[in-house]
């Protein structure tokens, strides 16, 4: 195959007028040259596009060929003479200056293909001419595939830098000419070709994402950070920006959180078409450092290589991860279906049987927060539900001689809790109705007014009814799981009062299962499969953030996808001006549900306990501490190989805590001396928040 210097040199016999074409092996040759790849057709013009800046810029550089007749005969022959087997050659994105003030063509015509708005260019790697391409590594290995919906041949979102260049998922590279906000908007909806297809028939698209570098932002007109106090405080930029006015005179209007690390620009529906772009800029911590390790610091292509792996797994990007959570509940449980309005025979919006529908919902005065409406307004002072997650450490004075002598403290780690426990779980989708005495009903989600104080659990246990793991004193108000479970111990419960609902539904289960699929098939990408044997999981699991970066951080985005999404049910009033009794935003949305959270939770707890349960009755092991879905063991060696309990045929045992890859079933947390952790348990502290090596975030949900 011909380099691109024989290619140019033949090029240039043709510039300078030669007045016969190419003897036919000449043109044998060329044919071979033209068909080289997308990517060194681009890098060729990229090449002789530094050598035009060098030119000009007066460096002792001949001056190069023209441009527009490269970009015309490489097109043209890689479309004229294709390689064998190979597909016509794409258009590809031309980024030449021109003496013209116009600005840059974005496309460039083929022979077989009609002009499209904006043409990728295949592979992410930059041409090593480029100043600023030096520090850049392409993508690695495995990428998002192309959205199979026609309507956006180029991805679901496109990372921008400084240079214009857009990346997209699967090595996709677009030449966008924007220098401002507005031209970027219109850019997106009118020519990249961006965007996802409906999680649900009922559904609506997802708008295509724009993600801001640091240099893309500051050529647009926007500040690399937002520094002032003022808009910090706020995280959006102030009404009187330059670039807000100039979003406004355009006619494109911002919704109520403002110019922020999170923007959605939008118009008003026009017949059925949305008009909606999302921005995402990188140097205002749009993407969170918890919830997306390491992302900030890579370069575009493996940004959009990350980001793009998690929409097509999880959802577009909408925000925070705790946001885009929330928002695939939404996705993939529509509030609304076309239903037939028998009186005009027009196809109408209509409830979507199922879903928590179009209109926010009071919760219960037992289920709402201290500073809810409906607590301040009714006086309510009954109690609250407190179905949280578990904070609990062993008495010092329980710890047996022979559990001190145990050289190790094993942590074990249940992967997404709360995912497993959303699995197949019954909500109410209905307001709720308010019962006195009744008959307890394990089938029924609800609030119970409850005295479970009799039931009697080992001391070295924590209480299944109480975050802290204490024991009950009295009534109180619990979640239907909570309550069923006394009963599964063996219990009579009897509730002196109730807030029930009447219809209900596993609200959760498509966002369960996908969640799930994303997390199982993101692990697998890493090594960690279900064929492997527990020996074969502990070791793939020690090293699989070291695998590939950029999936480890998709991993982590949706671990935080599951948490944040079931806080967000329960979201909190914020800023320092809020007054109790008022209502906040949150409460404005149908999925501001309490009770919804409450339910996860509280299930979420009681599988752990049970496995607790089980764990001592087969093996007689008690655990030191329990934060959430961490929960700590003594144990004779470094390994969870050492103490959980195995059948004799080498099978894990049922009901008790197993190693492996889905949501529900355990990982090593970390390992640390029994001594250690008898020190920390004396001082007070938990040592599950610690075994790791530091400090731990407690998942509340929150």
């Amino acid at each position: 195959m011909a380099s691109e210097e024989e290619l140019f040199a033949s090029v240039d016999a043709l510039l300078n007028e030669e007045p016969h074409l190419p003897p036919p092996a000449e043109r044998a040759r060329l044919r071979e040259a033209a068909g080289i790849t997308q990517a060194r057709l681009a890098t060729a013009l990229k090449t002789t596009t530094q050598s035009v800046k060098n030119w000009e810029n007066g460096r002792s550089e001949p001056k190069p060929p023209r441009l527009d007749a490269y970009q015309r005969l490489l097109n043209g022959w890689a479309a004229k003479y294709p390689a064998p087997g190979a597909a016509p050659a794409a258009s590809v994105a031309a980024t030449a200056p021109t003496a013209s003030t116009e600005p840059a063509a974005s496309t460039v015509e083929t022979a077989h293909a009609p002009q499209t708005p904006a043409v990728p260019v295949a592979g992410p790697a930059r041409p090593a001419a480029w100043p600023a391409a030096a520090a850049r590594r392409p993508a690695s290995r495995k990428a998002a595939q192309p959205a199979a919906d026609p309507r956006f041949p180029h991805g679901t979102l496109a990372v921008l830098d400084g240079d214009g260049c857009a990346y997209g998922v699967d090595g996709i590279v677009l030449d966008c000419p924007a220098t401002t906000v507005v031209e970027l908007v219109e850019w997106t909806l009118g020519e990249s070709g961006l965007g996802a297809a409906r999680l649900h028939r009922n559904g609506k698209d997802s708008d295509p994402l724009i993600v801001l570098t640091a240099a893309a932002a500051v050529k647009l007109g926007l500040p690399e950070r937002l520094e002032s106090h003022e808009q910090r405080r706020s995280l959006r930029l102030p009404e009187d920006h330059p670039v807000v006015k100039q979003v406004v005179k355009a006619k494109w209007r911002l919704t109520q959180r403002g110019f922020g690390p999170w923007a959605r620009i939008y118009r008003k529906i026009q017949g059925r078409e949305r008009q909606c772009v999302q921005l995402a800029i990188l140097s205002w911590d749009a993407l969170d450092e918890r919830s997306w390790p390491g992302v900030t610091q890579m370069e575009p292509a493996d940004i959009a290589r990350v980001l793009g792996v998690y929409a097509q797994r999880v959802i577009t990007p909408r925000g925070s991860t705790a946001v885009s959570g929330l928002e695939l509940m939404t996705a993939l449980r529509p509030p609304t279906r076309a239903v037939r309005d028998e009186a005009s025979g027009n196809w109408v919006p209509g409830h979507n049987p199922g879903s928590l529908g179009t209109e926010p919902m009071d919760p219960a005065p037992p289920e709402a927060t201290p500073e809810h409406p409906v607590v301040v307004d009714s006086g309510w002072s009954g109690g609250f539900l407190n179905e949280e997650a578990y904070q609990w450490v062993r008495d010092v004075s329980l710890l047996t001689d022979e559990e001190c002598t145990l050289p190790y403290a094993v942590g074990l780690d249940l992967n997404t809790a709360f995912l497993a426990a959303a699995a197949r779980l019954v909500v109410g989708l209905s307001a709720p109705d308010h019962f006195r005495a009744p008959t307890f009903n394990p089938k029924i989600p609800g609030s119970w007014l409850v005295d479970l104080s009799h039931v009697e659990v080992d001391p070295r246990l924590p209480s299944p009814f109480t975050p802290d793991g204490s024991r009950p004193t009295g009534p109180a108000w619990y979640q239907t799981h909570t309550v069923a479970y006394a009963q599964e111990l063996g219990y009579n419960v009897a509730p002196v009062e109730a807030y029930l609902r009447r219809e209900t539904g596993a609200y959760l289960d498509p966002w369960h299962d996908r969640l799930k699929n994303a997390y199982v098939d993101t692990l697998a990408d890493l090594g960690v499969t279900k064929e492997l044997t527990d020996v074969e999981f502990l070791a793939a699991m020690e090293q699989h953030k070291d695998v590939d970066p950029a999936m480890a951080a998709v991993l982590a985005a949706i671990k935080a996808t599951v948490k944040g999404g079931i806080g967000k049910l329960r979201e909190r009033p914020q800023g320092r001006k809020y007054k109790e009794g008022e209502r906040w935003p949150a409460l404005q949305r149908p999925t501001w549900r309490p009770d919804i959270r409450a339910a996860v939770i509280s299930k979420a707890r009681i599988n752990m306990h049970r496995k607790l349960r089980n764990m001592a009755t087969m093996t007689g092991l008690y655990p030191l501490a329990v934060l959430s879905d961490c929960v700590v063991y003594p144990s004779p060696g470094d390994s969870p190989l050492d103490f959980l309990p195995y059948a004799a045929s080498g099978k894990p045992q049922p009901g008790a805590f197993r190693l492996g890859p889905t949501p529900g079933l355990a990982k090593l947390e970390g390992v640390q001396s029994m001594l250690w952790a008898v020190d920390l348990m004396e001082q007070g502290y938990n040592p599950a928040r610690h075994i790791k090596g530091g400090d731990a975030v407690l998942d509340e949900g929150e």
